[in-house]
């Protein structure tokens, strides 16, 4: 709240003009006021903002009030000049500019705002770039990838300045340094207030390509100038406001569509993100309502590195790997009596090798001088131009929420099967637009109607990842899952349990072709179950299976095991095969035959429908 506010008060009773009070409550409730507020309708009626700052609000119940908060702006308006920089027409330049035009305010003070005006001319906005980082599953804030802006000037085609650039970016502020667990939660749960900020392009493009091997997608808008400068001096009104953010909702992609929502008035962007707003399926949203003008792709270093590499033999790549290490075999007599088109090859390789190995690292002056010797070499003999294929585009994958519908039988008896997964993609789902090996399951129920109208939970999954990224000769990472929640279990008298669980697992995957992965884990596991003494009982185990993407979609053939320190024992076999009849249908078989101490072996078939629609 502005300490001048009652002074402008005073002053304003005789300054602004007398306005019917019918036309105030119009403006109040149209959509740009609204959305210059960040107001949403309150679930018990009224209205409420996103906004969770008190300093954003000139009136006192401006955050509930959109009438009382337009008076107020209203008034503010109309302070002394002599204010300067902390006028409200250079706290608020978007709300200023549209009341001046829905009103016709030719009587306005006019301050400097000088800090304001330097702001944006140095920003110099002209044009608009959605960036979509691809999903990460290394980091839980990326799991399902990201989004920003990049504001662009007048000249970033023709001197080809995009570095020069802004990156606009709404994420969760975070003090202290929490670990990828408690991120995750208080992620879910709205621990983490979130900001709004406006930094160097060529930053953020180093911190997701470089630092955490994304690739990018930038989809250039054709959003005008003048619908790009109105969204920045919204940006400026918002300069350390606090949101609420969370992970799956209230998170970067919604607050972006907020933006475009006013750069552009008149779309419907946000109206369609009334639960959950995925990264993917806003930039599909931002697609079809007809704002994007181009799409550019920029592969990740180990993109890169791993296509550089994909010509060389076992022989060559060892040379990639020595060079890496000892910049002196450069000179080499073995090296040299390669052809040098070959040469060349294994030069470039090792160089992106030693920047990979250094992603996230402190520069040294040992690898700085590395570098400096391969690119002396990769200068004196240049290989052919690097070609990266472009993968399919990620919002031609399926939608992220799934509607499953199945039938099948467990031995004798017969059941039905409903299912809904809130988010968003495993093994066997369609493959388009996402990467293979990759699964992110969240918020997933299954209920299951027996004979006899007999209905059961089958089970509650609140999480499942997976990362099957394959081992090369150059890149050897690791391959690893967690799950946790509610799933039946095979029990004493032939029955089902339903037992809460987690369990992790970590290993190796493979490539066996060019679309075959194979992977092996050894897991564990904890479980409460009304079967065993302990309140909790722990496993080891492990999980080793085959992921082949075929001309009908996509088959895995799996086998596990958990072994307990009780003495139970349980194995699994099963096998998943994915028909992928369109973008967003797929029919998928299952099989598979449970063993366990406390039970008879238990066959189990379904045939299951699944739709994907947000």
């Amino acid at each position: 709240m502005f300490p001048y506010l009652t002074l402008c008060t005073c002053i304003n009773s005789l300054a602004n003009p007398s306005l019917p009070a019918e036309h105030l409550e119009v403006l109040a409730v149209d959509p740009y006021w609204i959305a210059l507020g960040h107001y949403e309708t309150g679930k018990l009626g009224g209205w409420r903002s996103y906004v969770d700052d008190e300093k954003f609000f000139l009136a006192d119940n401006g955050a509930s009030d959109p009438a009382a908060e337009l008076r107020a702006t209203l008034n503010a308006l109309y302070a002394p000049a002599d204010l300067g920089d902390q006028h409200p027409q250079c706290t608020y330049p978007a709300r200023t500019r549209w009341l001046r035009n829905q009103l016709r305010l030719t009587d306005l003070p006019h301050p400097a705002c000088a800090e304001y005006r330097a702001w944006f001319a140095d920003i110099n906005p002209h044009s608009t770039v959605l960036v979509f980082p691809a999903a990460y599953l290394n980091s839980p804030s990326s799991m399902f990838g990201h989004t920003l802006l990049r504001i662009d000037q007048a000249d970033v085609h023709e001197n080809n300045t995009a570095m020069l650039s802004y990156a606009l970016n709404f994420g969760a502020f975070i003090e202290g340094a929490d670990n990828s667990i408690l991120y995750a939660w208080k992620g879910l749960m709205g621990g983490y207030p979130g900001l709004f900020a406006l930094v160097p392009y060529r930053d953020k493009l180093s911190e997701y390509s470089r630092l955490e091997n994304r690739d990018l997608w930038e989809y250039r808008l054709n959003l005008t100038a003048e619908e790009t400068g109105r969204m920045v001096e919204h940006v400026w009104e918002l300069k350390q406001v606090r949101f609420d953010y969370y992970f799956f909702d209230e998170n970067c992609s919604y607050r972006l569509l907020e933006l475009l929502e006013i750069a552009r008035p008149g779309i419907e962007l946000t109206e369609e993100f009334p639960i959950t707003a995925i990264p993917t399926d806003t930039v599909r949203a931002v697609k079809q309502a007809g704002l994007v003008q181009s799409i550019d792709y920029r592969p990740s270093r180990e993109k890169e590195l791993l296509a550089r590499a994909e010509p060389l033999d076992h022989d060559e790549q060892q040379w990639v790997l020595r060079l890496a290490d000892d910049t002196r075999l450069l000179d080499d007599p073995a090296l040299l009596s390669l052809p040098a088109e070959r040469r060349a090859l294994i030069q470039d390789a090792a160089f992106r090798l030693v920047r990979y190995r250094s992603t996230g690292e402190q520069r040294t002056r040992e690898n700085s001088a590395r570098s400096f010797e391969l690119l002396q070499a990769i200068s004196r003999n240049p290989p052919q131009p690097l070609h990266v294929d472009r993968p399919a585009l990620p919002e031609e994958g399926h939608e992220s929420r799934t509607w499953q519908l199945g039938a099948g039988s467990r031995d004798d008896r017969a059941f039905a099967e409903y299912g809904l997964r809130m988010a968003y993609h495993d093994l066997n789902d369609n493959l388009e637009g996402f990467p293979i090996g990759a699964q992110i399951e969240i918020l997933q129920l299954k209920l299951r109607q027996y004979e006899n109208n007999h209905w059961q939970l089958q089970r509650l999954d609140l999480a499942t990842i997976r990362s099957l990224t394959p081992r090369s000769e150059l890149l050897k990472p690791w391959s690893w899952q967690v799950a946790g929640g509610l799933e039946r279990v095979p029990g004493e008298d032939d029955d089902e349990r339903l037992v809460s669980h987690l369990n992790g697992g970590v290993g190796g995957s493979w490539r066996l072709g060019e679309k075959t992965l194979g992977f092996a884990m050894v897991t564990a596991r904890i479980e409460h179950n009304e079967d065993f003494a302990p309140f909790i009982a722990s496993a080891a185990g492990f999980d080793t299976g085959l992921l082949w993407h075929n001309a009908l979609g996509s088959l895995t053939l799996e086998a596990a095991g958990d072994y307990f320190h009780n003495g139970e024992v349980r194995r699994r076999l099963s096998l998943n095969q994915q028909w992928e009849i369109f973008r967003n249908l797929g029919l998928r078989f299952s099989a598979q035959r449970e063993f366990s101490q406390l039970a008879s072996p238990v066959n189990e078939v379904m045939l299951e429908l699944k739709w994907y629609h947000y």
